[in-house]
């Protein structure tokens, strides 16, 4: 039996069939994330092909990240440390004042595992906590203080936003110009979860309008097409790279009041042992023909 590792960039279905069929003997994926929208599972399922993925690595990892973020805009120590590395001038100035976090309003989208740590998490810092979720979880609500509300009500009343719900075609751009301008005046929104769940040309229209304070992101729209262009024609000869976003992306990172880190959320020492151990064993347990963690 022979294992093939490769690095697939692209989620256009096309890309995705060729690089399949150019591989006849393939039975199996195993792809080294929670999130599979980057795989056709249609396409893999009528040649027979099973797939299966991490589901669970970072649940803690990525909240307490999610907080790194927060952190960073509501006390500026991004701005603070750059500012103090160029002048080594120790003098307050009213552009790195910070707020706190004590007494605000956080509005987490998507309680799924991630979602319910960043609002234990946000307990810790005595914040209110409102939640959005197509499928509320009633008991842990009650057991933590919180409420659920309409995606436009956690909008409109949140000092903070937080992203965490996988991405799938009906949640394509879930933030978008027509709800962030029901939102808070001042708001502050955070995305470690994926780049499509937010409309960047309408992010940077309420970042411009005022309506958003500021922004932290680990995952941008896109992000593929970042990439040096050459590496991805090279891997990829029939690659379509979509520049207007590659320039709104580069928009969004030239931002003051954004800060973007390079989809690292995920990346702790034990988060990466929980990914390799998994799909060792999801390949493993498939060639024992007892496969495990399969996307149906």
């Amino acid at each position: 039996m022979k294992i093939a590792f490769f690095e697939l960039f692209s989620q256009e279905q096309e890309a995705f069939k060729k690089l399949v069929d150019s591989l006849p003997n393939l039975k199996f994926i195993t792809t080294r994330s929670t999130g599979f929208e980057h795989i056709d599972l249609k396409y893999c399922s009528d040649k027979g092909i099973k797939v299966s993925n991490v589901p669970f690595y970072g649940s803690h990892t990525v909240a307490e990240f999610t907080f790194a973020l927060i952190l960073n805009l509501s006390r500026n120590i991004i701005s603070a440390n750059n500012h103090l590395r160029d002048s080594m001038d120790f003098n307050f100035y009213s552009s790195l004042k910070g707020f706190d976090l004590h007494g605000k309003t956080l509005g987490v989208i998507g309680t799924g595992r991630i979602g319910k740590n960043v609002i234990k998490i946000a307990q810790g810092f005595e914040m209110n906590v409102l939640a959005y979720d197509i499928f509320p979880d009633a008991k842990f609500a009650e057991e933590n203080n919180f409420a659920y509300k309409s995606l436009l009500e956690v909008l409109a009343e949140s000092d903070i936003i937080t992203v965490h719900t996988p991405y799938t075609k009906e949640n394509h751009h879930l933030i978008n110009k027509e709800n962030i301008s029901n939102m808070k005046k001042g708001i502050f929104v955070v995305n470690t979860a994926r780049g499509a769940l937010i409309d960047t040309e309408a992010l940077i229209w309420g970042i411009n309008k005022g309506i958003i304070a500021g922004v932290g992101l680990d995952v941008l729209e896109g992000e593929r097409d970042m990439k040096i262009e050459s590496e991805i024609i090279g891997s990829y000869g029939s690659e379509q790279i979509d520049y207007k976003m590659i320039v709104e992306n580069q928009i969004l990172i030239d931002m003051p009041q954004v800060v973007i880190t390079p989809h690292i959320a995920f990346y702790s020492k034990e988060a990466e042992d929980r990914i390799i151990k998994t799909t060792a064993d999801n390949i493993r347990m498939f060639i024992w023909n007892e496969p495990q963690n399969l996307i149906k």
